[in-house]
């Protein structure tokens, strides 16, 4: 085999992953240098991204952008996977807060359905009026870009490319780009108005080290260091190993669609593959009860899945989704698209805004504000947007606000299900397009029901 530099394919792919991560170091030395910059509070991998975005609108970024994408759509799924094999900490009640967590996914959730519903009337009045040609149901690319990000904006965005949407994954991914501004310049503006009015005070924005113990890099019974394998290793084989059944599962449900409902299986066979970060999460937390079941058996005697690299396994992924998300914009696909672009924009933020004003007061009656700002970065960006908000008024998170992102992100799987049918059903017809407005409509009437219904008869007895 030629090792050389004349053997492109061995190189090509090594070459451009290598310049993708000559752009994240320089971008972290700039948020970490320019106090500007730092002040935005945008993460480093956002920062990479919107300079590689910028290389790429002069040819100056030689990375294909296929590449691009095959990095954005895999990250994503690889990335869940990591977070899902993660074994829970024992909390007290009080920590876990009852219904706390069932009601934030339900805010979660609903938060999306008042984006989508927003975002399909604002394209469809478009779609009637000043823009006849504009994909009717693009609005719903709100949530998903706002929402959850890059990775899912990219992949609904592809399978509207696919039916018809000309542009549609880079205008998903366009949405994804300005919700990272959204939370985290607009968050810290809006962070700076509360503090004019005196809603709360000592803010801080320094980067706190804590001090931390074994513990938190190593649970009980686990893989010792002087084991024949790395435990990186195990973490490693783990995800990948899931994600590969991740594969034969979406493969096999399409192939089933396919033979049983053809014409199911062209709606849905698209989401399945787009989706596949959901069945790759519910795979793993089916074999960390596995891995619970056989320790109670006395079968396995060590914990294999340690939280700590997991976390490092999915920051990783979700660091390279994010800079190859953003990169992979195409911005003359979105030029003719601009007005629906900022429309959405403008809308979802104020939107979510005053939506989450409403229903955090309802859910987080102790801590009001920490939970506003750290749902309000995560419903606008990411967890990570949403954490960058709540430290600069919980530096030690000694609320549960930050609890209540993951334990709520863990509920919205599950309530958030229907949002698959509503993204299948929306572009084919008119027709099915205003049932499924309806749909949401009801949907968010009922969640939001259940937001401020749950628990109340419980607390009267």
């Amino acid at each position: 085999m030629d090792f050389s530099a004349a053997n492109t394919s061995l190189w090509n792919i090594m070459l451009q992953m290598g310049l993708l991560s000559g752009i994240l170091l320089v971008a972290n030395i700039l948020r970490r240098k320019i106090p500007f910059v730092e002040k935005t509070l945008l993460p480093t991998a956002v920062i990479a991204g919107f300079i590689a975005l910028f290389l790429r609108a002069f040819d100056w970024f030689p990375v294909k952008l296929e590449l691009l994408e095959i990095i954005t759509y895999h990250s994503i799924a690889i990335g869940f996977i990591a977070l899902s094999l993660q074994v829970p900490e024992k909390r007290s009640e009080a920590e876990s807060g009852g219904l706390v967590a069932a009601k934030s996914g339900a805010l979660i959730v609903a938060t999306y359905l008042i984006q989508g519903f927003f975002g399909l009337l604002i394209t469809i009045s478009l779609a009637y009026t000043l823009m006849p040609n504009l994909f009717k149901a693009s609005g719903i690319l709100l949530p998903m870009g706002f929402g959850q990000g890059p990775g899912q904006a990219n992949n609904v965005g592809s399978t509207y490319e696919n039916l018809g949407f000309v542009g549609g994954q880079s205008f998903g991914l366009s949405i994804a780009a300005a919700g990272y501004l959204v939370a985290c310049v607009v968050g810290v503006i809006y962070l700076n108005y509360l503090k004019r009015k005196g809603a709360f005070k000592n803010l801080s924005s320094r980067n706190y080290s804590e001090s931390l113990d074994v513990a938190y890099f190593q649970s009980e019974k686990e893989i010792p260091v002087s084991e024949s394998i790395d435990r990186f290793s195990i973490q490693i084989a783990l995800v990948l190993f899931i994600y590969f059944l991740t594969y034969l599962a979406s493969l096999g449900l399409t192939n089933f669609l396919t033979a049983s409902a053809p014409g199911l299986a062209k709606s849905l066979s698209p989401l399945i593959w787009g989706f596949n970060f959901i069945i790759g999460s519910f795979l793993a937390t089916l074999f960390r009860g596995l891995f619970k079941l056989l320790q109670k058996a006395k079968l396995m005697t060590r914990q294999y899945p340690n939280n700590y690299l997991l976390a490092r396994v999915s920051g990783l992924a979700f660091d390279y989704m994010v800079i190859a998300g953003i990169a992979s914009i195409e911005i003359k696909d979105v030029q003719d698209l601009w007005l629906p672009l900022v429309l959405l924009c403008v809308v979802g933020t104020v939107v979510t805004i005053f939506f989450l004003q409403w229903l955090c007061k309802k859910i987080y009656p102790g801590y009001y504000y920490e939970g506003l700002l750290s749902m309000y970065g995560m419903l606008t960006g990411t967890i990570s947007s949403g954490i960058l908000l709540l430290r600069e008024i919980d530096p030690h998170f000694r609320t549960p606000a930050a609890i209540n992102l993951v334990t709520g992100s863990s509920f919205a799987i599950f309530f958030g299900a229907p949002m698959l049918l509503f993204i299948g059903l929306a572009p084919e017809s008119d027709t099915m397009l205003f049932l499924t407005v309806g749909m949401i409509f009801v949907y968010l009437l009922a969640l939001v029901a259940f937001i401020l219904k749950a628990g109340k008869k419980t607390r009267k007895a």
